[in-house]
């Protein structure tokens, strides 16, 4: 088994990152957030099938928090996280504190945003979401310089960030979409499932089944858009869901037009006190 080597600055990562590279090796890079699941783990064996060596962050970025958001309890699980990735064989594992990533106070930071399609959806309900997410993304990529990343589906709308950034930056990373992975009853899996109670766990997967339900719809001929997004909406709040957005849209996340023929299938629900859910299903009709 592969011995897990574990950073914490950057001086440190990049100088056994350049070691790999003088030998000639192709990285692979996962950035997370820790609290490791078996959907964090697909990324990562993703990026082995791809690379001949593989790089996991953990870091919990605090911009892309909000003021009233979970960053002080966002599950922290280091030692679990890093027994998973030893498990994996990972190469590295790099683990930051925010002094150490963030020298400057947050409000000095600079950022990074992505006009357009970062103010959409859920940066429409979490504001400055997407720029932190791309500040953070960016800063890691100069620090590892993977040749590719790899990054969950189910984050759908910040895969499209990351990417269009990558373009528009010309960072030389190839960026890797895997798809959503999901429990046994479709549930999507998240860190933040666990602060559901059993009772609203039972609840959640309405989430990802009223998204086929639409989907269905979309294949069997229907167009009424707005329709159809108020009829999942209405479904999940008649659930118990408080609905964040449920929006059809085109691949590229731009409104459809009656004549398209792929979609992306997009929601966000908050369910119980605290637990904001998030899923997206792509459709093709014919």
């Amino acid at each position: 088994m592969t011995r897990l080597l574990e950073t914490a600055t950057v001086a440190e990562t990049r100088a056994r990152i350049a070691e790999w590279r003088r030998g000639g090796d192709r990285i692979g890079f996962v950035p997370t957030m820790g609290n490791l699941h078996e959907g964090h783990l697909s990324l990562v064996r993703m990026a082995q099938a791809r690379a001949d060596r593989v790089v996991v962050s953990v870091f919990v970025n605090p911009l892309q928090f909000g003021p009233n958001e979970d960053f002080d309890s966002y599950p922290r699980t280091l030692d679990a996280d890093r027994a998973a990735l030893t498990e994996l064989g990972v190469d590295l594992l790099f683990a930051p504190d925010e002094a150490s990533f963030y020298p400057r106070p947050r409000e000095a930071t600079t950022r990074i945003t992505v006009p357009g399609l970062g103010d959409i959806l859920c940066g429409a309900s979490r504001p400055g979401f997407f720029t932190g997410v791309a500040t953070v993304v960016a800063k890691l990529f100069h620090i590892v310089q993977p040749d590719l990343a790899v990054f969950g589906e189910k984050d759908y709308q910040q895969l499209l960030v990351i990417r269009r950034m990558v373009e528009d930056l010309d960072f030389p990373v190839a960026i890797i979409g895997a798809p959503v992975c999901r429990e046994p009853n479709g549930l999507a899996m998240s860190s933040r499932n666990q602060y559901l109670s059993a009772e609203e766990r039972a609840r959640a997967p309405l989430l990802y089944r009223t998204l086929c339900r639409l989907g269905e719809a979309l294949q069997a001929g229907r167009r009424d858009f707005a329709v159809l997004e108020a009829e999942g909406v209405q479904t999940l709040a008649e659930a118990g869901f408080r609905p964040d957005y449920l929006s059809i849209r085109r691949p590229d996340l731009e409104p459809p037009t009656a004549a398209d023929r792929a979609f992306r299938l997009l929601a966000a629900a908050w369910l119980g006190e605290r637990t904001r859910l998030i899923d997206n299903i792509p459709v093709v009709s014919s």
